[in-house]
Protein backbone atom coordinates (compact mmCIF):
# COMPACT_ATOMS: atom_id res chain seq x y z
CA UNK A 1 0.00 0.00 0.00
CA UNK A 2 2.76 2.29 0.86
CA UNK A 3 4.16 1.89 -2.40
CA UNK A 4 1.15 2.40 -4.16
CA UNK A 5 0.28 5.46 -2.72
CA UNK A 6 4.15 6.47 -3.49
CA UNK A 7 3.95 5.82 -7.19
CA UNK A 8 0.56 7.47 -7.32
CA UNK A 9 1.44 10.63 -5.67
CA UNK A 10 3.93 10.85 -8.12
CA UNK A 11 7.44 10.10 -6.83
CA UNK A 12 9.75 8.70 -8.92
CA UNK A 13 9.73 4.77 -8.47
CA UNK A 14 14.05 4.87 -9.35
CA UNK A 15 13.90 7.02 -6.36
CA UNK A 16 11.92 4.22 -4.38
CA UNK A 17 13.18 1.62 -1.84
CA UNK A 18 10.96 -0.91 -1.31
CA UNK A 19 10.95 -1.81 2.64
CA UNK A 20 9.34 -4.30 4.67
CA UNK A 21 10.06 -7.96 6.85
CA UNK A 22 7.36 -10.04 5.04
CA UNK A 23 6.83 -8.94 1.77
CA UNK A 24 3.94 -11.15 -0.31
CA UNK A 25 4.64 -12.30 -3.55
CA UNK A 26 2.10 -10.41 -5.50
CA UNK A 27 4.12 -7.40 -3.64
CA UNK A 28 7.28 -8.32 -5.19
CA UNK A 29 5.72 -8.77 -8.55
CA UNK A 30 4.53 -5.24 -8.13
CA UNK A 31 7.69 -3.81 -7.33
CA UNK A 32 9.60 -5.43 -10.08
CA UNK A 33 6.88 -3.96 -13.07
CA UNK A 34 7.06 -0.51 -11.14
CA UNK A 35 10.91 -0.25 -11.55
CA UNK A 36 11.74 0.84 -8.11
CA UNK A 37 15.01 1.73 -6.96
CA UNK A 38 15.88 -0.72 -4.75
CA UNK A 39 14.09 -3.71 -3.28
CA UNK A 40 15.35 -4.11 0.63
CA UNK A 41 15.42 -7.90 1.63
CA UNK A 42 15.16 -9.16 4.68
CA UNK A 43 15.90 -12.66 4.53
CA UNK A 44 17.09 -15.61 2.81
CA UNK A 45 13.84 -17.19 1.94
CA UNK A 46 12.68 -13.64 0.48
CA UNK A 47 15.69 -13.34 -1.52
CA UNK A 48 14.54 -17.09 -3.09
CA UNK A 49 11.35 -15.58 -3.76
CA UNK A 50 12.90 -12.92 -5.43
CA UNK A 51 14.63 -14.63 -7.68
CA UNK A 52 11.69 -16.51 -8.63
CA UNK A 53 9.47 -13.62 -9.40
CA UNK A 54 12.49 -11.69 -10.92
CA UNK A 55 13.20 -14.81 -13.14
CA UNK A 56 9.74 -15.05 -14.08
CA UNK A 57 9.56 -11.44 -15.47
CA UNK A 58 12.91 -11.19 -17.05
CA UNK A 59 14.55 -8.51 -14.45
CA UNK A 60 17.46 -8.04 -12.96
CA UNK A 61 16.71 -5.75 -9.66
CA UNK A 62 18.99 -3.61 -7.88
CA UNK A 63 18.72 -4.42 -4.08
CA UNK A 64 19.77 -4.04 -0.70
CA UNK A 65 20.08 -6.78 2.22
CA UNK A 66 18.83 -5.31 5.30
CA UNK A 67 21.39 -6.30 8.28
CA UNK A 68 20.48 -6.38 12.04
CA UNK A 69 24.08 -4.64 13.53
CA UNK A 70 23.47 -6.32 16.93
CA UNK A 71 23.14 -3.02 18.29
CA UNK A 72 20.89 -2.22 21.42
CA UNK A 73 19.54 1.60 21.13
CA UNK A 74 18.32 3.70 24.30
CA UNK A 75 14.37 3.90 22.82
CA UNK A 76 11.19 1.77 23.81
CA UNK A 77 11.87 -1.68 22.81
CA UNK A 78 8.75 -1.69 20.57
CA UNK A 79 10.64 1.10 17.71
CA UNK A 80 14.03 -1.19 18.82
CA UNK A 81 14.90 -2.42 15.50
CA UNK A 82 19.03 -3.08 15.04
CA UNK A 83 19.35 -5.78 17.68
CA UNK A 84 20.60 -8.93 17.11
CA UNK A 85 16.86 -10.71 18.18
CA UNK A 86 14.87 -8.11 16.04
CA UNK A 87 12.25 -9.18 13.48
CA UNK A 88 13.87 -7.34 10.75
CA UNK A 89 17.05 -8.12 8.54
CA UNK A 90 19.87 -10.77 8.60
CA UNK A 91 21.43 -11.05 11.55
CA UNK A 92 25.24 -10.62 11.43
CA UNK A 93 25.82 -13.61 13.76
CA UNK A 94 24.79 -16.87 11.78
CA UNK A 95 26.13 -16.96 9.02
CA UNK A 96 22.71 -16.65 6.93
CA UNK A 97 24.27 -13.40 6.27
CA UNK A 98 27.31 -14.50 4.70
CA UNK A 99 25.71 -17.30 2.60
CA UNK A 100 23.11 -14.48 1.42
CA UNK A 101 26.04 -12.54 -0.13
CA UNK A 102 27.23 -15.26 -1.80
CA UNK A 103 24.01 -16.26 -3.44
CA UNK A 104 23.36 -12.82 -4.82
CA UNK A 105 26.93 -12.36 -6.09
CA UNK A 106 26.26 -15.57 -8.49
CA UNK A 107 23.20 -15.02 -9.14
CA UNK A 108 21.98 -14.05 -12.75
CA UNK A 109 18.27 -12.64 -11.44
CA UNK A 110 19.33 -10.17 -8.46
CA UNK A 111 22.07 -7.53 -7.91
CA UNK A 112 23.70 -6.91 -5.04
CA UNK A 113 24.26 -3.00 -4.48
CA UNK A 114 24.89 -3.14 -0.71
CA UNK A 115 23.12 -3.07 2.56
CA UNK A 116 20.93 -1.29 4.66
CA UNK A 117 20.51 -0.96 8.58
CA UNK A 118 18.08 0.77 11.14
CA UNK A 119 18.69 0.66 14.76
CA UNK A 120 15.45 2.07 16.08
CA UNK A 121 13.14 5.37 16.73
CA UNK A 122 13.24 7.85 18.45
CA UNK A 123 17.21 8.01 19.52
CA UNK A 124 18.58 11.28 20.71
CA UNK A 125 22.28 10.30 20.48
CA UNK A 126 24.56 8.90 18.11
CA UNK A 127 26.59 6.45 19.70
CA UNK A 128 24.74 3.95 18.47
CA UNK A 129 24.28 4.85 15.18
CA UNK A 130 28.09 5.24 15.20
CA UNK A 131 28.73 1.43 16.63
CA UNK A 132 26.52 0.32 13.77
CA UNK A 133 28.56 2.15 11.21
CA UNK A 134 31.84 0.61 12.87
CA UNK A 135 30.53 -3.01 12.43
CA UNK A 136 29.07 -2.47 9.41
CA UNK A 137 32.54 -1.54 7.61
CA UNK A 138 33.76 -4.79 9.49
CA UNK A 139 31.52 -6.90 7.85
CA UNK A 140 31.77 -5.02 4.42
CA UNK A 141 35.72 -5.36 4.59
CA UNK A 142 34.89 -9.10 5.20
CA UNK A 143 32.59 -9.82 2.29
CA UNK A 144 35.10 -8.58 0.13
CA UNK A 145 38.11 -10.36 1.54
CA UNK A 146 36.28 -13.77 2.09
CA UNK A 147 33.96 -13.25 -1.30
CA UNK A 148 35.09 -10.49 -3.28
CA UNK A 149 32.09 -8.43 -3.05
CA UNK A 150 32.28 -4.83 -3.06
CA UNK A 151 29.80 -2.46 -1.27
CA UNK A 152 28.21 -0.29 -3.58
CA UNK A 153 25.80 1.80 -1.32
CA UNK A 154 25.14 1.78 2.51
CA UNK A 155 22.00 2.96 3.91
CA UNK A 156 22.44 3.77 7.21
CA UNK A 157 18.30 4.17 8.17
CA UNK A 158 16.95 6.83 10.42
CA UNK A 159 15.97 7.03 14.02
CA UNK A 160 16.93 10.44 14.38
CA UNK A 161 14.70 11.74 17.17
CA UNK A 162 11.77 14.22 17.38
CA UNK A 163 11.17 16.17 20.91
CA UNK A 164 7.65 16.63 21.72
CA UNK A 165 7.86 18.34 25.06
CA UNK A 166 8.39 21.97 24.65
CA UNK A 167 11.13 21.76 27.74
CA UNK A 168 13.30 19.61 25.40
CA UNK A 169 15.15 19.87 22.33
CA UNK A 170 15.34 18.01 19.13
CA UNK A 171 18.87 17.11 17.83
CA UNK A 172 19.96 18.92 14.70
CA UNK A 173 20.55 15.87 12.20
CA UNK A 174 24.23 16.59 11.54
CA UNK A 175 24.93 15.87 15.26
CA UNK A 176 24.02 12.47 13.94
CA UNK A 177 24.98 12.34 10.53
CA UNK A 178 28.64 14.22 10.46
CA UNK A 179 29.46 11.81 13.27
CA UNK A 180 28.33 8.73 11.25
CA UNK A 181 30.35 9.77 8.13
CA UNK A 182 33.35 10.32 9.95
CA UNK A 183 33.39 6.81 11.47
CA UNK A 184 32.46 5.78 7.85
CA UNK A 185 35.44 7.88 6.64
CA UNK A 186 38.03 6.26 8.99
CA UNK A 187 36.92 2.65 9.36
CA UNK A 188 36.86 2.37 5.57
CA UNK A 189 40.44 3.67 5.85
CA UNK A 190 41.65 2.10 8.25
CA UNK A 191 39.73 -1.38 6.90
CA UNK A 192 41.28 -0.55 2.99
CA UNK A 193 38.20 -0.26 1.48
CA UNK A 194 36.43 2.61 -0.30
CA UNK A 195 33.50 3.92 1.46
CA UNK A 196 30.59 3.49 -0.40
CA UNK A 197 27.61 5.35 -1.39
CA UNK A 198 25.38 6.57 2.13
CA UNK A 199 21.52 6.84 1.92
CA UNK A 200 19.78 7.80 5.28
CA UNK A 201 16.07 8.30 5.85
CA UNK A 202 15.73 10.98 8.13
CA UNK A 203 11.99 10.46 8.00
CA UNK A 204 10.11 11.65 10.98
CA UNK A 205 13.16 14.19 11.64
CA UNK A 206 11.54 15.96 8.13
CA UNK A 207 7.70 15.91 8.75
CA UNK A 208 6.66 15.60 12.45
CA UNK A 209 6.78 19.59 12.92
CA UNK A 210 4.57 19.75 9.65
CA UNK A 211 1.26 18.54 11.78
CA UNK A 212 -0.59 19.74 14.54
CA UNK A 213 -4.16 17.67 15.58
CA UNK A 214 -6.90 19.66 16.85
CA UNK A 215 -8.99 18.50 18.98
CA UNK A 216 -12.50 19.77 21.19
CA UNK A 217 -13.13 19.28 24.45
CA UNK A 218 -16.06 17.91 25.20
CA UNK A 219 -16.00 17.15 29.12
CA UNK A 220 -14.10 18.36 32.14
CA UNK A 221 -13.82 15.96 34.99
CA UNK A 222 -12.11 16.44 38.35
CA UNK A 223 -11.40 14.40 40.85
CA UNK A 224 -10.43 16.32 43.78
CA UNK A 225 -6.92 15.54 44.77
CA UNK A 226 -6.18 13.22 42.12
CA UNK A 227 -6.64 14.32 39.17
CA UNK A 228 -8.91 16.30 36.34
CA UNK A 229 -9.52 14.69 32.77
CA UNK A 230 -10.08 16.81 29.84
CA UNK A 231 -11.84 14.59 27.58
CA UNK A 232 -11.35 15.06 24.07
CA UNK A 233 -13.24 14.03 21.00
CA UNK A 234 -10.18 11.61 19.47
CA UNK A 235 -7.39 9.80 20.90
CA UNK A 236 -5.47 6.35 21.00
CA UNK A 237 -7.50 6.10 17.42
CA UNK A 238 -5.53 9.02 15.67
CA UNK A 239 -2.67 8.76 17.73
CA UNK A 240 -2.07 5.50 19.15
CA UNK A 241 1.49 6.32 19.70
CA UNK A 242 1.16 7.53 23.55
CA UNK A 243 -0.57 4.21 24.20
CA UNK A 244 1.86 2.17 22.68
CA UNK A 245 5.42 3.40 23.01
CA UNK A 246 4.68 5.74 26.38
CA UNK A 247 5.08 9.04 23.65
CA UNK A 248 5.17 12.34 25.18
CA UNK A 249 3.35 14.91 23.32
CA UNK A 250 2.58 18.86 24.24
CA UNK A 251 -0.48 20.71 23.85
CA UNK A 252 -1.50 24.34 23.70
CA UNK A 253 -4.92 25.71 24.50
CA UNK A 254 -5.31 26.93 20.55
CA UNK A 255 -7.97 30.02 21.90
CA UNK A 256 -6.09 30.87 24.77
CA UNK A 257 -2.61 30.95 24.37
CA UNK A 258 -2.00 34.69 25.98
CA UNK A 259 -3.80 33.15 29.13
CA UNK A 260 -1.51 32.01 32.49
CA UNK A 261 -1.18 27.88 32.53
CA UNK A 262 -2.57 27.52 35.71
CA UNK A 263 -4.24 24.35 35.62
CA UNK A 264 -2.97 20.97 34.90
CA UNK A 265 -4.95 18.38 33.34
CA UNK A 266 -4.79 15.04 32.11
CA UNK A 267 -6.28 14.57 28.42
CA UNK A 268 -7.97 11.56 27.74
CA UNK A 269 -9.44 9.70 24.55
CA UNK A 270 -12.32 8.56 23.97
CA UNK A 271 -11.99 4.98 23.41
CA UNK A 272 -12.85 2.45 25.86
CA UNK A 273 -9.61 2.04 27.17
CA UNK A 274 -7.60 3.32 30.25
CA UNK A 275 -4.75 3.40 28.51
CA UNK A 276 -6.26 5.58 26.02
CA UNK A 277 -4.18 9.17 27.63
CA UNK A 278 -2.84 11.31 25.00
CA UNK A 279 -0.94 13.88 27.53
CA UNK A 280 -0.70 13.46 31.55
CA UNK A 281 -0.19 16.61 33.97
CA UNK A 282 -0.91 18.91 30.69
CA UNK A 283 -0.22 22.68 32.01
CA UNK A 284 -2.42 25.08 30.32
CA UNK A 285 -4.86 27.41 31.20
CA UNK A 286 -8.41 26.62 32.90
CA UNK A 287 -10.32 24.35 29.64
CA UNK A 288 -14.34 23.75 29.43
CA UNK A 289 -15.96 22.14 27.14
CA UNK A 290 -15.75 22.98 23.48
CA UNK A 291 -11.99 24.25 23.81
CA UNK A 292 -9.79 23.50 21.14
CA UNK A 293 -6.65 21.87 21.70
CA UNK A 294 -3.74 21.28 19.42
CA UNK A 295 -1.44 18.67 19.74
CA UNK A 296 1.89 19.76 18.28
CA UNK A 297 4.82 17.40 16.78
CA UNK A 298 2.01 14.57 14.67
CA UNK A 299 3.61 14.89 11.37
CA UNK A 300 4.57 11.27 12.02
CA UNK A 301 2.92 8.38 12.72
CA UNK A 302 -0.24 9.52 13.76
CA UNK A 303 -2.93 9.75 10.54
CA UNK A 304 -1.04 6.43 9.26
CA UNK A 305 -1.66 4.39 12.00
CA UNK A 306 -5.13 5.86 12.73
CA UNK A 307 -8.36 2.74 12.86
CA UNK A 308 -11.65 2.98 13.12
CA UNK A 309 -11.41 1.57 16.74
CA UNK A 310 -14.67 1.53 19.03
CA UNK A 311 -16.40 2.33 15.85
CA UNK A 312 -14.86 5.96 15.74
CA UNK A 313 -14.92 7.95 12.30
CA UNK A 314 -11.00 9.33 10.93
CA UNK A 315 -10.85 13.16 11.06
CA UNK A 316 -10.24 15.36 8.35
CA UNK A 317 -7.23 16.46 7.24
CA UNK A 318 -6.03 19.94 5.92
CA UNK A 319 -3.11 21.02 4.25
CA UNK A 320 -2.35 24.79 5.51
CA UNK A 321 0.02 26.57 2.94
CA UNK A 322 0.71 30.04 2.04
CA UNK A 323 -2.54 31.80 3.65
CA UNK A 324 -4.68 28.84 2.21
CA UNK A 325 -6.66 25.43 4.23
CA UNK A 326 -7.43 23.06 1.60
CA UNK A 327 -8.76 19.23 2.91
CA UNK A 328 -6.82 16.28 1.56
CA UNK A 329 -8.99 13.97 3.19
CA UNK A 330 -12.20 14.50 4.08
CA UNK A 331 -13.43 13.78 7.40
CA UNK A 332 -15.35 9.89 7.32
CA UNK A 333 -18.74 9.75 7.95
CA UNK A 334 -20.64 6.91 9.63
CA UNK A 335 -21.58 5.78 6.23
CA UNK A 336 -17.95 5.39 5.53
CA UNK A 337 -18.04 2.68 8.40
CA UNK A 338 -19.77 0.42 7.22
CA UNK A 339 -18.95 1.22 3.37
CA UNK A 340 -17.65 -2.28 1.99
CA UNK A 341 -19.21 -4.43 4.46
CA UNK A 342 -22.06 -6.84 4.69
CA UNK A 343 -23.78 -9.71 5.66
CA UNK A 344 -24.51 -12.90 3.70
CA UNK A 345 -28.49 -13.12 2.40
CA UNK A 346 -29.03 -16.36 4.45
CA UNK A 347 -28.96 -14.52 7.67
CA UNK A 348 -30.44 -11.15 7.16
Amino acid sequence: GELYTALAAGFPPEKTFFHGNSKTREELRFALSSGVGRIVVDSMSELETLEEEAAAAGKNPAVLFRVAPGVDAHTHKYILTGHTGSKFGFPLAGGSLNAAVRRASASEHVCLKGFHFHIGSQIFENTSHVMAVEIMVRAIAGFKKEIGFVTEELNMGGGYGVEFAPEGKTPRIDAFTDAMMRALEEECRSAGVDRPRVIIEPGRWIVSEAGITLYTVQAIKKIDGIVTYASIDGGMTDNPRPSLYGAKYWAVAAGKMNREASAKVTVAGRCCESGDILIENLKTPPLERGDLLAVLNTGAYTFSMASNYNRLPRPAVVLASEGRADVIVPRQSYEDLIRGESLPEHLR
